[in-house]
């Protein structure tokens, strides 16, 4: 794990770079030499809380919901049509769909 957060954060081409947080879980496997290859960085190790499988929730639902509707009924080819699908996705569920917390 020390060799992906070494990767993660290399100065030409890591991809948490631009990113602040890193959640993980509380495996052995995110050990302090991982976490202290992220803080140097400037990326700041977040460990989850013990014991929360429904953490994510809301997350695993907006999941579900992008490839029960949009992805399972495309053919992607490549990432620039994925994009373009998710964000279309995001485009109407924001605007178009009618949500219960933004008056309906």
């Amino acid at each position: 794990m020390g060799q992906m957060a070494r990767r993660g954060v290399d100065a030409i081409d890591g991809t948490l770079l631009p990113i602040r947080f890193v959640l993980h879980d509380r495996d052995s496997k995110f050990c302090p030499s991982f976490r202290d290859t992220l803080r140097s960085a400037g990326v700041q190790p977040l460990s989850l809380p013990a014991h929360s499988p429904n953490l994510n929730a809301f997350a695993e639902r907006w999941v579900r919901s992008i490839k029960s509707e949009r992805l399972s009924k495309v053919i992607l080819f490549g990432e620039a049509s994925l994009r373009r699908a998710i964000t279309q996705f995001i485009e109407h569920d924001h605007l178009e769909r009618p949500h219960q917390g933004k008056g309906n």
